[in-house]
């Protein structure tokens, strides 16, 4: 089997883990009330989902 011959860097080690960046999680606009709200779930600021109220917001 492969065997690394030498032990990797410090600094390679960082060069790879540095590609790893958290996203902006993608946001969508409530048809409703127009507050952005996450793609797929109810809207927090007025309960409405697929033009239905879901929950009641007070």
């Amino acid at each position: 089997m492969a065997v690394p011959k030498r032990k990797k860097s410090k600094a390679k080690t960082a060069m790879r883990r540095a590609q790893w960046k958290l996203k902006m999680p993608g946001l969508s606009i409530c048809p409703e009330c127009g507050q952005p709200k996450a793609p797929h779930r109810v809207c927090s600021h007025c309960g409405y989902y697929k033009n239905k109220e879901v929950i009641e917001v007070v």
